[in-house]
């Protein structure tokens, strides 16, 4: 497949990861990032309405990689909104994101769409947020604390299609709450409630076709999305679902992930959990050590590349009271096991269809364990279509076999996304 875009997203930031941990001598004495004051947008009201999706503010969001044109911005206008969504507990929450309206029209047959986007892995700090990376691209805060935007590819090959996207900060990212990571109900409502924001934003038709679009964290954000669209957002005309590398299973994915690049991004998941679950709590007290405690206080403030460069390649184990990785200390604990069994993708149904694509030889979310999802849902009467990308073991444990489809595969999701769109008949279930 002929890349159409000059860069590697993922495989940048496992680069940008061997330069920051070869620069760590030099910020030896650099703390992590602490968390810094919310900045008055990003400052959630202090009643949040009930009725989610509906926006709560709005302001203009100079992008970066735009110019000037007619009123607008070419190749799209960017806007932050704060819109309204619900927690895992269903009470209302505030979450941010920014709106793309695309310089050029819908070409293709049928009402003009919109795309939901959920982005891969940023971090856990507020800085760390797409929507206050969108103005600027690099985010730089001193020492480790750097972050790229890298979805820009995804998002600019949608508007360049005349397809307005609108992409989710998540909850806890901008705003003062904790980042639920790999919060199954969390991130699926921010996914779809982004879509019903972008529809009040612009006025937008009540039927309007909606697309959902994520990789990696983003994949298991959207695919969640699916499979809860029915029961939490029943009006949305959902026309399909992009799921790319989807973490469909934490626990599974925590063990394949041991030791490599991604290690550290553990004390994410672990600090949503302590946030969003306070059952968790004594336990997670119980269950880590010092050095645990501290991934969990540090990683709560930092963006992607500096979790690689102060934790990759490290064992869970190191973090545990009993020595055991964690993978294990959460499947023995009753009530942390019940809690990731509940981030389990797959316990329901997608009605509209859905495009998953993973990496044979992906090092950071299990190629099995996102086939075992797509069969389960053919087995259950879903519309899906499961694609396999194939790929040689790269550089083992740096993601590079993981971000790569990321970038490559943009094209293809595309256009699969685009015939969603435009209704072209699809086969109800294909496995390759």
């Amino acid at each position: 497949m002929a890349p159409t875009v000059a860069r590697l997203p993922h495989l940048f930031l496992s680069v940008l990861a061997v330069v920051t941990l070869a620069a760590a001598a030099v910020f030896a004495g650099a703390g992590g990032a602490s968390a810094a004051p919310v900045p008055a947008f990003y400052q959630p009201p202090a009643d949040v309405p009930a009725t989610p999706g509906s926006i709560l503010r709005s302001e203009p969001s100079p992008l970066a990689f735009s110019i000037p044109a007619g009123g607008g911005a070419f190749p799209a206008t960017g806007t932050r909104i704060m819109y309204a969504s619900t927690d895992v507990t269903g009470a209302p929450i505030a979450v941010t994101g920014t709106y793309f309206e695309p310089a050029i029209a819908w070409a293709k047959p049928g009402p003009r769409p919109i795309i939901s986007m959920a982005v891969g892995t940023h971090g856990q700090g507020d800085q760390c947020a797409p929507s206050r990376l969108f103005n600027s691209v690099i985010q730089y805060g001193g020492g480790l604390d750097v972050m790229v935007q890298y979805e820009i590819a995804a998002i600019y090959a949608a508007v360049a299609q005349g397809i307005p996207v609108v992409v989710t900060d998540y909850q806890g990212l901008g705003t003062p709450s904790v980042h639920g990571y790999l919060n199954r109900v969390g991130q699926a409502n921010a996914v779809l409630d982004a879509a019903r924001a972008a529809i009040d934003l612009k006025s937008l038709p009540d039927n309007t076709p909606v697309g959902m679009w994520g990789y990696s964290q983003g994949g298991g954000a959207v695919a969640g999305a699916a499979e809860l669209q029915a029961q939490y957002a029943p009006e949305l005309n959902v026309r399909g679902t992009y799921a790319g590398a989807p973490p469909v299973d934490p626990l599974k994915t925590l063990a394949l992930a041991e030791g490599g690049i991604l290690t550290g991004a553990v004390g994410y998941a672990l600090n949503g959990v302590y946030a969003d679950y306070p059952e968790a709590r004594p336990e997670l007290d119980r269950v880590l050590n010092n050095a645990g405690k501290s991934l969990l206080r540090e990683t709560a403030n930092q963006c992607v590349p500096e979790t690689l460069a102060r934790y990759a390649f490290q064992r869970t184990s190191v973090w545990t009271s009993s020595g055991r990785p964690l993978g294990e200390v959460a499947t023995a604990s009753p009530v942390l096991k019940r809690i990731f069994d509940q981030q389990r993708i797959g316990t329901l149904t997608p009605e509209a269809p859905i495009l998953i694509v993973a990496s044979n030889s992906d090092d950071v979310v299990p190629w099995s364990s996102s086939r075992e999802v797509a069969r389960e849902w053919c087995g259950r009467g879903a519309t899906v279509q499961f694609t396999t990308f194939p790929l040689p073991q790269i550089l083992p444990g740096t993601a590079a076999s993981h971000g790569i489809p990321e970038f490559f595969g943009i094209p293809t999701a595309l256009g699969w996304m685009i015939d969603r769109f435009t209704q072209v008949p699809q086969s109800r279930c294909v496995i390759a």
